[in-house]
């Protein structure tokens, strides 16, 4: 077994899972992620703790689109409830053979999906968790890289292929958290580029660490902005990737904290669609900073995209209530704007990022 996918597992294991003897962990994954599932499933069983191994089928990942009636798309399993309740947290693990098998899928199912899903992943959001990747050509086509090469990148951005990848990340963690300290206390953020110029408050919110516990990769700091302040115009530069579609040439216009524009270049009805999904989707939900200077390119996967050392992503729809965001919605839709393409980040007015670099004084990579 390559010693990245063993280094990969270990860290979910005990980093980001902190899994403890008797404790219930389910994996989830499709049939392509074997040798991660494999390799996780025995780090779990050298923890004490329970594996619970769910792996799906690749193909049958539209067949509930497919062949579904009404009650598979307005609740829950019964099963999934029950296990769920018994659970000290999951691994999911991305493993797709094709990344636009739900390109054809009828929007409003997958909107009525979400709403129904959403309380039960609430819940688990207050259980350990973490999210990962394994690399399969699919992904790789999208990156437009080669499997190998794909390969190389995805351990190198989780930290996989250094000899103390948990020593890595509690190094990034220390140096976030110097970030936040600066950023106490802030009341305005000003996002400025290309076609774009967006302000809103953050008065009185929070900004978490987020070094690889939950999401792996992992590397950026996040809050959630003042629900009724946003105002300006924001163009964002890669495509959205969602349910196996790309929405591309997304602009954004803001006022009273509210999307009241919102045109794409590609797939606007399902834009449209989204943003629809109910009242709090049309508001932001969050601001990420991204930190991860070893993922420097887009792959079209949001887990790592919205990592990338330089750039700001902004979520519309539900707010963490961590960060003392409000907004409530069955949308939460991180969207990237790259600020190393002629943009600024400006905290009360004053510029700490600029061309995707930061002030020393704020963060170091």
């Amino acid at each position: 077994m390559d010693a990245r996918i063993r280094n990969l597992a270990r860290t979910m294991a005990g980093y980001c899972l902190d899994a403890q003897p008797k404790e219930a962990f389910a994996i989830n994954a499709t049939s392509e992620a074997e040798p991660l599932v494999a390799a996780l499933y025995e780090e779990l069983l050298k923890k004490g703790a329970w594996p619970l191994v769910r792996m799906m089928p690749d193909a049958s990942s539209g067949a509930i689109y497919r062949y579904g009636q009404e009650h598979h798309f307005d609740d829950v399993s019964p099963v999934d409830k029950a296990i769920v309740e018994k659970l000290a947290g999951t691994a999911a693990i991305y493993s797709s053979k094709n990344t636009r098998a739900l390109t054809d899928v009828n929007p409003d199912l997958q909107s009525r999906m979400a709403k129904a899903s959403r309380p039960l992943k609430n819940k688990m959001l207050k259980k350990k968790w973490t999210l990962t990747l394994f690399p399969t050509a699919a992904y790789a086509q999208d990156a437009e890289m080669s499997l190998e090469d794909f390969e190389d990148f995805v351990y190198s951005a989780t930290f996989s292929d250094e000899a103390d990848p948990v020593k890595a990340w509690k190094s990034l963690q220390k140096k976030q958290a110097k970030l936040i300290s600066k950023l106490e206390g802030a009341k305005t953020v000003q996002i400025i580029g290309p076609g774009t110029d967006l302000r809103f408050s953050i008065e009185g919110r929070t900004f978490l660490n987020s070094a690889g516990t939950h999401n792996m990769p992992s590397g950026e700091v996040f809050t959630g902005p003042v629900e009724d302040s946003a105002e300006g115009v924001i163009e964002y530069d890669y495509p959205v990737v969602n349910a196996g579609r790309e929405i591309d040439g997304i602009r954004l216009v803001f006022k009273k904290g509210r999307v009241v524009e919102a045109t794409a270049t590609k797939n606007q009805e399902f834009l449209t669609k989204m943003l629809e999904m109910d009242p709090g989707a049309r508001r932001l939900g969050e601001l990420g900073i991204g930190t991860n200077y070893k993922i420097q390119r887009f792959i079209k996967t949001i887990l790592f995209d919205e990592k990338i050392g330089g750039t700001i992503h902004l979520a519309l729809g539900s707010s963490y209530p961590e960060t003392g965001g409000k907004n409530k919605s069955c949308l939460h839709w991180d969207m990237i704007k790259d600020l190393r393409k002629g943009g600024e980040l400006r905290i009360d007015g004053k510029t700490v990022q600029k061309d995707g670099s930061f002030l020393k004084t704020w963060f170091t990579p």
